[in-house]
């Protein structure tokens, strides 16, 4: 009998299908709860009327698990969001995503990834570096912050 990898498995227990309107709800749920200054709901409509690639993930129950939106330019895809609901984090689901957005790129023909993230956001941080992406700029005030500051933005690439 042959070993499953962690990928099928959550293959198995979770459904992945494309983000639509009716998701919105629960994916700004999700995002209010795991992000400090979270994207609006009109961030999320506006993102899929454009054309964005939205994906979510559902457990057995249809609670929503995770998502992301990848726009592509060119050869390259920008990882716009991505999040994992915060009781879910640390069961390797973001990694799963990860491969996904990665798969989603390919099927795109990008020849990258791109994305921003929080410096002060240390387990996405340590996720990316493991997947693979390196730093490859800084984006300055990018971010906003408490108490009307701003946070710059680290830019990572990974070759896909």
């Amino acid at each position: 009998m042959s070993r499953m990898n962690k990928a099928d498995i959550f293959d198995r227990l979770f459904e992945y299908a494309p983000m639509v309107v009716g998701d919105v709800d629960d994916v700004v749920v999700l995002e209010q709860d795991v992000y400090p200054h979270p994207w609006t709901r009109g961030n999320f409509v506006d993102s899929l009327a454009t054309g964005y690639h939205g994906w979510i993930l559902r457990d057995d129950q249809r609670a929503l698990v995770g998502y992301f939106l990848l726009m592509a330019v060119l050869d390259e895809a920008h990882l716009l969001n991505v999040a994992v609901s915060f009781e879910r984090q640390g069961e390797g689901i973001g990694r799963y995503l990860l491969d996904k957005v990665a798969a989603t790129a390919r099927g795109l023909m990008a020849e990258s990834l791109l994305l921003e993230v929080r410096p002060s956001n240390q387990r996405a941080l340590d996720v990316y570096l493991k997947y693979g992406f390196t730093e490859i700029g800084r984006r300055k005030g990018y971010y906003p912050a408490h108490d009307g500051q701003r946070e710059d933005a680290i830019v990572m690439r990974c070759v896909l």
